[in-house]
């Protein structure tokens, strides 16, 4: 999540057909209030952080594999919700950022807190970007450019956010909709997914692109990448529409104080309920210990999730909080 004091990433404006999510001009949550500036103002002025103490030591991975053949997925988090997925021969990057600050400019905007758990330089050739929406800690534009230099992926993205990724050159598929899927190649399918947050990245942009989630389909099975999402009734008719996903990557961080982050954030609580409304028998948090953007702590979002499962009778193993570069290997 970004709120932006800038003007900067001015854009055309999407135009499409309206829907029961875009009503002409932006892109809405559907049954869902509309968050007023008032309630901003209030958090900002009552703000309550947790510790988020140094991190000199975070561990930072060795080189993955170039390719991952088969049926296996191998995983690995580099921070924040920017993870390799390889499988089937592909490497898949999700909402890249290897920037130190995220924002308008390199010095305006959330400085990161742990480094990335991969180096730029230590990156296999990678074929696909997932971008989930336009907010600087998901887009961020120099890593784009850098992405685009070294490897010439192909760029996925909803509806009205193609156009940076364009801007910096790079190749991008046709923006999906929600529920729109695209065939990759003969290896990878995906879905695009509703989620629950809003889009900007300057003051006057607000709600003008989608966000989204996805589903990969492949020989492995159907893995889902949520993006940025609150909680909400829409996981359970996902499951409904998509059949069985054999693993989810759902976000536990920045959702305190709740009666803000609510709407557009998931709590630990909330995600786990989401795993068990999406019937997957494997999670892997993300969005959490990179960017101090919601009130809660470095470990809070840890420390909760292990509560949450300890409370719905569930095994620590179901849920895995990741560390930053160490590869999961899944069957």
């Amino acid at each position: 999540m970004f709120y932006a004091v800038s003007t900067a990433g001015l854009r055309p404006r999407y135009r499409g057909p309206k829907t029961d999510h875009f009503n002409g001009k932006q892109f809405v949550n559907p049954g869902q209030p509309k968050q007023s500036a008032g309630s901003v103002f209030e958090w900002l002025l009552h703000r309550d952080k947790g510790p988020w103490p140094e991190q000199p030591d975070a561990y930072v991975g060795s080189k993955p594999q170039t390719r991952v053949e088969g049926d296996s997925v191998v995983l690995t988090f580099v921070n924040h919700s920017t993870f390799l997925i390889q499988t089937n021969g592909l490497n898949i990057l999700t909402d890249p950022v290897w920037s130190e600050r995220v924002g308008p400019t390199s010095w305006l905007g959330i400085k990161r807190k742990r480094p990335p758990g991969l180096r730029f330089e230590e990156l296999p050739p990678i074929d696909v970007v997932l971008l989930s929406h336009n907010h600087y800690d998901h887009l961020d534009l120099p890593t784009i450019k850098k992405l685009v230099k070294a490897y010439n992926p192909l760029f996925v993205t909803p509806l009205g956010v193609s156009y940076l990724p364009k801007g910096a050159g790079g190749r991008v598929s046709k923006e999906l909709d929600w529920n729109d899927t695209l065939r990759v190649n003969d290896k990878l399918s995906l879905t695009c997914t509703q989620a629950q947050h809003f889009s900007n990245r300057g003051l006057f942009d607000r709600n003008q692109t989608l966000w989204a989630g996805y589903l990969l389909h492949t020989s492995f099975g159907t893995l889902f990448f949520c993006g940025d999402s609150a909680y909400g009734p829409h996981y359970k008719r996902l499951s409904e529409q998509a059949g069985p996903i054999k693993l989810a990557l759902l976000p536990i961080g920045s959702y305190r104080p709740e009666w803000f982050m609510a709407p557009v954030h998931m709590s630990p609580a909330g995600a786990v309920q989401t795993m068990l409304d999406l019937k997957v028998p494997q999670a892997v948090g993300i969005h959490f210990g990179t960017f101090q953007q919601g009130d809660d702590g470095l470990y809070e979002p840890a420390a909760d999730l292990k509560q949450a499962l300890l409370n719905r009778n569930l095994p620590a193993s179901r849920f895995i909080v990741p560390q930053e570069g160490r590869p999961m290997v899944f069957h």
